[in-house]
């Protein structure tokens, strides 16, 4: 079993002999390889997908895991009860669900040590949830998969929103810009070059519509460049 960049990634920011849930596990190969490597004790392995948890299950057998691991079946954190693990990953979904499943079980997303959340898509959106809704954002980090670079966030709840003095900061995060990630210009890069092609394909209609589009896009580009 060898794990990508992205899992790979994800698997060191766990911390040691921490109690781990890994929800939407799928094959179960991050905790799995943490079990192999002596890095935690004990994992909580959950799919909503009776498939991927048996594919999980296998693995679990195959590497002969059984007593150091619970499967469950069920959507997000539901399947976990206050003060069962100190640490969550949530990675493979699009940041608004994470941010759904967070909700629907706060007990558990409130109490929890560490989130590490890895959203495919809508970053923007769950970096927004998280901080208006009292989660500190601890750290940031991108890694690179094949031609895609991915978004990493630790967070915990701490009760208290945080104030962010500009919306770019939802979309770039603080803390990839403080660390100076080394994928930092790289992804400020391509997102330039998305907003370029949002007000190439707008072309030269003058609509309302368009015109909004087009300068917003343009204010976006002028905020991204100020971060480089």
């Amino acid at each position: 079993m060898k794990l990508t960049n992205r899992l790979l990634k994800i698997a060191s920011l766990v911390s040691e002999k921490k109690k781990l849930a890994d929800i939407g596990t799928d094959h179960g190969y991050i905790p799995i390889y943490l079990l192999n490597e002596n890095k935690i004790d004990f994992a909580i392995l959950a799919d909503i997908n009776k498939g991927p948890l048996e594919n999980a299950r296998s693995e679990v057998k195959r590497n002969k895991l059984e007593n150091k691991v619970d499967l469950r079946l069920g959507s997000g954190i539901e399947v976990l009860k206050k003060d069962e693990v100190d640490e969550v990953i949530i990675a493979g979904m699009g940041g608004i669900l994470i941010g759904e499943l967070l909700e629907a079980n706060k007990e558990v997303a409130h109490s929890v040590e560490k989130l590490i959340l890895q959203p495919m898509q809508a970053q923007e959106e769950l970096r927004q949830y998280l901080l208006n809704n009292g989660y500190e954002i601890l750290d940031e980090c991108l890694e690179r998969e094949d031609f895609r670079l991915y978004e990493i966030i630790i967070a915990k709840y701490t009760g208290k929103n945080t104030i962010v003095e500009d919306n770019i900061y939802y979309e770039v995060g603080k803390k990839l810009i403080e660390k100076k990630d080394k994928l930092l210009t790289e992804f400020i890069d391509n997102k330039i070059k998305k907003y370029n092609n949002i007000i190439n394909k707008l072309g030269d209609k003058d609509t309302e519509a368009v015109i909004f589009k087009r300068n917003l896009a343009k204010e976006r580009i002028e905020k991204l460049k100020e971060l480089i």
